[in-house]
């Protein structure tokens, strides 16, 4: 038993990248910077849907031009879920359900590629050392 989780420990150590440390911390910068630029950009994306469902839920008129603005940059990412599950509308008041969940299925197409990320990330031998003994 204990020769078999050392024999599965020096496997798992002898595919870890043997890159030097530069090259290695290079890499991992670059992969920081990626995870900054998708949260900024979904950040982005929810605060003007937000703003869309803010705004169509408090009946605000169309024709100003904050709210056209809003509108239109917001359509894109609302289109592909329109018509998903239906409005609630009461006189001006309308809730676009579709909207919440375009929210949340971008947030989890980000979590998903930052998770992706993850598997392409340089490991040094004592961070698969000490991931392979807390599991």
């Amino acid at each position: 038993m204990v020769q078999e989780v050392i024999q599965q420990t020096r496997t798992v150590t002898s595919e870890v990248s043997t890159d030097s440390p530069q090259k290695t911390y290079q890499t991992k910068k670059a992969i920081f910077r990626s995870y900054q630029v998708i949260w900024y950009i979904l950040g982005v994306i929810e605060v003007i849907l937000a703003f869309r469902v803010v705004l169509k839920f408090l009946g605000a008129n169309a024709f100003s031009g904050f709210t056209n603005f809003i509108y239109a940059i917001s359509s894109p990412f609302a289109m592909p879920f329109s018509g998903i599950l239906g409005t609630t509308a009461s006189s001006n008041l309308i809730f676009e359900w579709s909207t919440l969940i375009a929210m949340a299925v971008y947030a989890v197409v980000a979590y998903g590629i930052v998770a992706l990320f993850q598997l392409v990330k340089p490991t040094d031998p004592e961070e698969v050392e000490q991931t392979v003994d807390n599991q």
